[in-house]
């Protein structure tokens, strides 16, 4: 018997993946970071933290970006986000 995760962590892990490759594509991974850190004590993302993803967020999903803020709105979401892109940025430091 295997354990299928559920709809949504596969949605999160979907969202989570097409961001962080765009922010890594762009060449924002540390800024991203950071700000993801520094945004992190208060309760779900300042309007400066989205205005900072808007952009990336915009190209990816077009004006229908919901289900990311949803997602960067807590810890959980910030967390993956972060994983994600250290280890994009990892793999990337492996291939140099």
């Amino acid at each position: 018997m295997s354990i299928r995760p559920e709809p949504a962590e596969v949605e999160r892990a979907e969202l989570v993946e097409r961001v962080a490759r765009e922010i890594h594509l762009r060449g924002l991974t540390t800024s991203a970071v950071h700000f993801l850190e520094a945004s992190r004590p208060e309760s779900g993302l300042s309007g400066s933290a989205m205005l900072f993803f808007d952009p990336v967020l915009r190209q990816v999903f077009g004006s229908g970006h919901d289900p990311v803020v949803a997602i960067l709105a807590d810890d959980e979401g910030i967390d993956c986000l972060i994983d994600r892109l250290l280890e994009l940025d990892e793999e990337e430091a492996w291939e140099v």
